[in-house]
Protein backbone atom coordinates (compact mmCIF):
# COMPACT_ATOMS: atom_id res chain seq x y z
CA UNK A 1 0.00 0.00 0.00
CA UNK A 2 1.31 3.43 -0.96
CA UNK A 3 1.28 6.04 1.84
CA UNK A 4 -0.84 9.18 1.50
CA UNK A 5 2.33 11.30 1.37
CA UNK A 6 3.07 9.73 -2.04
CA UNK A 7 -0.22 10.84 -3.63
CA UNK A 8 -1.33 13.95 -5.50
CA UNK A 9 -4.96 14.82 -6.34
CA UNK A 10 -5.99 15.32 -9.94
CA UNK A 11 -9.12 16.30 -11.86
CA UNK A 12 -10.30 15.63 -15.39
CA UNK A 13 -11.94 18.04 -17.78
CA UNK A 14 -13.08 16.42 -21.02
CA UNK A 15 -10.00 14.43 -22.07
CA UNK A 16 -7.44 16.50 -20.16
CA UNK A 17 -5.97 15.73 -16.76
CA UNK A 18 -4.97 18.63 -14.53
CA UNK A 19 -3.94 19.39 -10.95
CA UNK A 20 -4.98 22.36 -8.85
CA UNK A 21 -1.38 23.06 -7.90
CA UNK A 22 2.05 21.75 -8.81
CA UNK A 23 3.76 19.80 -6.00
CA UNK A 24 7.12 21.34 -6.94
CA UNK A 25 6.59 25.03 -7.76
CA UNK A 26 2.98 25.54 -6.54
CA UNK A 27 1.79 26.82 -9.93
CA UNK A 28 -2.01 26.76 -10.09
CA UNK A 29 -4.26 24.80 -12.48
CA UNK A 30 -1.57 22.90 -14.37
CA UNK A 31 -2.71 20.80 -17.34
CA UNK A 32 -0.63 17.63 -17.36
CA UNK A 33 0.86 15.93 -20.43
CA UNK A 34 -1.52 13.06 -19.71
CA UNK A 35 -4.92 12.19 -21.15
CA UNK A 36 -7.84 10.39 -19.56
CA UNK A 37 -7.19 7.36 -21.81
CA UNK A 38 -3.68 7.08 -20.27
CA UNK A 39 -5.02 6.54 -16.74
CA UNK A 40 -6.31 2.98 -17.25
CA UNK A 41 -2.97 1.47 -18.42
CA UNK A 42 -1.29 3.11 -15.40
CA UNK A 43 -3.93 1.64 -13.09
CA UNK A 44 -3.36 -1.77 -14.68
CA UNK A 45 0.34 -1.71 -13.77
CA UNK A 46 2.17 0.36 -16.37
CA UNK A 47 4.42 3.03 -14.82
CA UNK A 48 4.71 6.46 -16.41
CA UNK A 49 7.15 9.32 -15.94
CA UNK A 50 5.18 12.53 -15.46
CA UNK A 51 7.02 15.81 -16.16
CA UNK A 52 5.19 18.96 -15.13
CA UNK A 53 5.20 21.60 -17.89
CA UNK A 54 5.41 24.52 -15.44
CA UNK A 55 8.76 23.75 -13.78
CA UNK A 56 9.89 20.42 -15.29
CA UNK A 57 9.67 18.68 -11.91
CA UNK A 58 8.93 15.00 -12.35
CA UNK A 59 7.90 11.79 -10.65
CA UNK A 60 6.94 8.31 -11.76
CA UNK A 61 3.23 7.54 -11.54
CA UNK A 62 2.94 3.94 -10.31
CA UNK A 63 -0.86 3.77 -9.96
CA UNK A 64 -4.01 5.87 -10.18
CA UNK A 65 -7.45 5.85 -8.69
CA UNK A 66 -10.43 8.13 -9.29
CA UNK A 67 -8.93 11.03 -7.35
CA UNK A 68 -5.19 10.56 -6.90
CA UNK A 69 -1.99 9.94 -8.81
CA UNK A 70 0.21 7.58 -6.77
CA UNK A 71 3.91 8.38 -7.00
CA UNK A 72 7.15 6.52 -6.42
CA UNK A 73 8.34 9.17 -3.94
CA UNK A 74 7.09 11.56 -1.30
CA UNK A 75 5.21 14.59 -2.70
CA UNK A 76 3.76 16.13 0.46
Amino acid sequence: MIPFSHTWPYETLRQDVYVDSCPFCSAERVILPLKVKDLLPIHEGRKRLLVFPCCHGSFTVVDTDRDYLLADRKLR
